[in-house]
């Protein structure tokens, strides 16, 4: 995510009076609003005597400060000891704006638009609601939520400027992915416990996923024979990319249950493919389905994928 802007909050006026509220979209508050009045402050920590009171040790006494004026939101770090985080960034003070994430502790808070305006807010009232909200869940204090409302990729930012360790399970109905933390390092990745599809293939498919839940849990003591080497940010930016380009090659590509068969007669040469070809064109005959040669290729989804484009449109294999 870039660094914060000097932007303007937007212009409310043809949509009548509106205000502002901190949503948490995960943490043990998860589900809760805290409104923002007009032209005041509130000091967020663990104190009692704050503003906005979240009862965890992560987040220092006094942690953090945002103020409201006519036309700006800013948010200031009270010199905390975990620091204050907005969009994956670690934040002295700086602008806000809407849809901003902002992580303090184990809370992830969105600032949202309101109907009405707030002039005067009950910080006491909203607090005590808060916390019996998190009562009545039993909530462990973990950061959980809703990968619609934080998409993988944001998490990952966000750990790995936090340097969070553990592991995030993210929970679709088909599948659940773990990807695994150490200081905000990722250093391995697996979908349902099968180690087969290889850490880099796993990471580039759990960050794409676009529904389900999500919770960062403790560290366990599982150990893998090859770890991924490279940084939060590279993984963050190849996966990205490749998950990109395999969305531009799916209309020209079948269902991933669809089988796959060998142009007969073949007129296509052999000799024209490259070895990288010539093994997806194998390992889909082998494979069968479309999905069964994505699993069992050692390339990556986007890689496999091109491969078999070409082999379709060169006439080498047909949806059977």
């Amino acid at each position: 995510m870039g660094p914060l802007t000097e932007e303007r909050l937007p212009n409310s006026s043809t949509s009548g009076p509106r205000g502002w509220a901190l949503r948490f979209i995960s943490g043990k508050y998860q589900g809760g609003e805290f409104p923002l009045t007009t032209d005041g402050e509130i000091v967020i920590g663990r104190s009692s005597d704050t503003d906005m009171v979240l009862v965890e040790d992560m987040v220092s006494r006094k942690h953090a400060k945002i103020t409201c004026t006519a036309n700006k939101l800013t948010i200031e770090d009270l010199r905390s000891t975990n620091g204050t985080f907005v969009n994956g960034e670690k934040v002295q003070q700086g602008r806000l704006k809407e849809g901003d994430r902002i992580l303090i502790g184990t809370s992830i808070l969105k600032l949202v638009r309101t109907l009405g305006v707030h002039e005067r807010v009950d910080s006491k009232q909203i607090n005590r609601e808060l916390e019996a909200m998190a009562s009545e869940k039993r909530s462990t204090g973990s950061m959980s939520g809703q990968i619609e409302e934080v998409p993988v990729p944001d998490l990952l930012q966000l750990f790995g400027t936090s340097k969070k360790n553990g592991v995030l399970t993210v929970t679709t109905p088909d599948h659940e992915g773990r990807i695994y933390l150490k200081q905000g390092r990722i250093y391995y990745a697996l979908i349902d416990g099968d180690t087969g599809l290889g850490p880099r293939k796993s990471f580039f498919r759990i960050i794409g996923w676009e529904s389900g839940a999500f919770e960062l849990g403790p560290s366990d003591e599982a150990e893998f024979s090859v770890e991924l080497d490279e940084s939060t940010e590279a993984l963050l930016i190849e996966g990205l990319r490749q998950l990109d380009e395999l969305r531009k090659l799916e209309k020209d590509l079948p269902p991933r249950q669809r089988q796959l068969a060998l142009v007969s007669p073949l007129q296509s040469a052999l000799r024209d493919l490259s070895a990288a070809q010539l093994d997806v064109l194998q390992l889909a005959l082998n494979a069968g389905t479309f999905g069964a040669t994505l699993d069992r290729s050692p390339l990556t989804d986007r890689d496999t994928a091109e491969a078999l484009v070409h082999l379709l449109k060169g006439e080498y294999l047909r949806p059977a």
